[in-house]
């Protein structure tokens, strides 16, 4: 009973079924009419790469060693070059399998008949049975990315997809994952809802018909899985702010990709997404300082990105199983964490809009915030918040900004990676009915597994829903 994973990477619910309800994407209606259409949430951050955690190992990204699509890192065990600062962006994707807890295992792990492509986490996979991967891929995936033609990432999407095609064909695998990333490359572009993202759609859609044609045609469809889920959302932006900047001119030496080759600098900032942004202090320490523990000259860094326009919620680590959650106008709350509960306490405010919660498990968190604007942000703060890579201060963006003033080869008119709604919320597609309600994009996972007769392993942080 094969798999099949379709990740429509950027993909909102609003907008997919806007899609089916237009017939522009009739094989992906024939999945939602004879199967389902979810809408689950993703994680924080809300990031290509991290995000990918939950399909591919059923964890949440922070835990597992990905806080973000760039972090630093304190140790300096991790990152040895200048700067001890990792970016996804690049050759360093690379380091992925290798930035990993070890102790967490892969589905190309747990089933060795698998085929991927751009997977970004390859670990126990072959690299022959990897797609995206080789060095004519990733020099024309560099020079569309580089020199901003959008386009190009709809061509890339059109080859990945009908490789994926033929190798299902040919090689008939248990377990398939494969992203097409155009969604998400023309909606940073040109927005959600415009022309090039339409045709990225139905490339998906094209995808999806020609594996059910051959399944059909086989006598397998009746015995396949086939899902098409996203990892994110996308919000428009209209204003970038420069925290890397912002920083400097408190004056502090500040390293911030592309220029972190420096073995001076005070602060770190790390932006994924680009809504959502990891800031080191002290740069000088080698273990994760609390910024209750810091100077006064520290507190001074938070005060002013508090006073940001950009900044809608600050995340304040303050031990393992506590942080503060700050709003500038809506006061800050203390979320605490211990033995699978969570407790949410109001202190000047209530920024997250759920009101006092205690002692309540993930599933009660879920439903808790679902209504917000922060759906699933009790779970999802608490696990980054522990992360030991993570940084003392967490920025999740407002509407209408995000965090990277500069050197983006295509202008950001639209991005994600914070706690809203339309970063959080994502597609789930399934080609049958499902027994159980989803909630979360870990739930891919475990229930990939279940439909495979494959055993759970301990420490997932999904369940199935098959």
């Amino acid at each position: 009973m094969p798999v099949i994973v379709i990740v429509a990477d950027g993909a909102r619910p609003d907008t997919l079924e806007q899609a089916i309800d237009k017939g522009s994407v009739p094989a992906l209606k024939g999945l939602r009419d004879e199967g389902s259409l979810n809408t689950v949430t993703t994680v924080f951050p809300s990031v290509t790469g991290p995000a990918y955690t939950p399909f591919l190992m059923g964890r949440y990204p922070g835990p597992v060693g990905l806080p973000g699509l760039r972090w630093y890192d304190r140790e300096r065990l991790t990152c040895r070059l200048p700067g001890n600062s990792r970016s996804y962006v690049g050759f360093e994707m690379r380091r992925v399998d290798g930035d990993l807890d070890p102790a967490a295992p892969t589905m190309f792990e747990l089933v060795p008949k698998s085929i991927a492509a751009l997977n970004v986490i390859g670990r126990g996979l072959d690299s022959a049975n990897m797609m995206g991967r080789g060095a004519g891929f990733v020099v024309k995936a560099a020079r569309t990315h580089f020199t901003g033609r959008v386009g190009g990432w709809l061509q890339i999407d059109q080859e990945i997809a009908g490789e994926v095609v033929r190798r299902i064909r040919t090689a008939r695998p248990d377990f398939v994952f494969a992203a097409l990333t155009g969604i998400d490359k023309t909606s940073h572009f040109e927005g959600h809802g415009g022309p090039f993202v339409e045709q990225a759609y139905r490339i998906v859609n094209d995808m999806v018909a020609e594996i059910r044609h051959d399944a059909e045609r086989s006598g397998t469809w009746t015995d396949m899985h086939l899902w098409v889920v996203s990892d994110h959302g996308h919000s428009p932006v209209r204003q970038h702010d420069d925290i890397a900047g912002l920083i400097g001119r408190l004056g502090f030496r500040t390293i911030a990709h592309p220029f972190v080759y420096s073995t001076r600098g005070e602060v770190a900032v790390m932006v994924s997404g680009n809504a959502m942004a990891h800031i080191y202090l002290d740069l000088t320490r080698r273990s994760r300082p609390w910024l209750g523990d810091l100077g006064g000259k520290w507190q001074a860094v938070r005060d002013a990105l508090l006073a940001r326009d950009s900044v809608d919620l600050m995340i304040l680590p303050t031990r393992t199983g506590s942080c503060e959650v700050h709003a500038r106008d809506r006061g800050f709350a203390i979320l605490t964490w211990a033995d699978g509960r969570i407790s949410y306490l109001p202190a000047t405010g209530d920024p997250l809009g759920t009101g006092a919660l205690h002692d309540l498990s993930d599933d009660d968190a879920y439903e808790a915030s679902s209504h917000t604007d922060y759906p699933d942000a009790l779970v999802q703060i608490s696990r980054l918040s522990d992360s030991p890579r993570s940084g003392e201060i967490i920025l999740s963006a407002s509407r209408d900004w995000d965090f990277r003033a500069r050197y983006e080869p295509i202008p950001h008119t639209s991005s994600h990676g914070a706690l809203h709604r339309e970063h959080m919320l994502v597609p789930l597609l399934t080609n049958k009915p499902i027994s159980a309600r989803p909630r979360r994009t870990v739930d891919v996972m475990p229930s990939a597994l279940t439909a495979l007769g494959i055993t759970i392993p301990p420490g997932v942080d999904g369940r199935s829903f098959l």
